[in-house]
């Protein structure tokens, strides 16, 4: 028989646990084709392994999973707006691509690099149809 400690070990798989990281490794099914159907649609909530994340379609029809809030002030980026090959917090303007990279950052001095080191956690998308 497990010990409670075993089964949380081998059951857990959110953020930070060791089956969640394990898991995390490999190709997991997240959502259908059709529910982010054209480019610049409206992004859908999804969870996965205990995860809140939020899937979009980017004006170059690349598909993005990343993080559902936005590090600046935790704003979810389902309000935001997809646009432009990114999607844009509607808190202060932060944008990011589907690789979870801040590509514009509207209240920064002309030529800061503070950008650069924004990024939200994102994963590897693969469409299969």
């Amino acid at each position: 028989m497990l010990s409670q400690n075993d089964n949380r070990k081998l059951t857990e798989t959110g953020p930070s646990t060791p089956m969640g990281n394990l898991f995390r490794n490999f190709w997991l099914p997240a959502l259908l084709v059709e529910e982010l159907p054209a480019p610049d649609c409206p992004p859908k909530h999804i969870d996965i392994l205990g995860e809140p994340l939020l899937a979009f379609r980017d004006s170059n029809n690349k598909v993005g999973i990343i993080d559902r809030r936005c590090p600046h002030r935790g704003a979810d980026l389902y309000y935001g707006r997809n646009e432009e090959c990114g999607l844009r917090c509607v808190y202060h303007g932060w944008k990011f691509d589907v690789n979870g990279n801040c590509i514009e950052l509207p209240t920064a001095p002309e030529g800061s690099v503070f950008k650069e080191k924004i990024k939200l956690t994102a994963y590897k998308t693969r469409e299969l149809a």
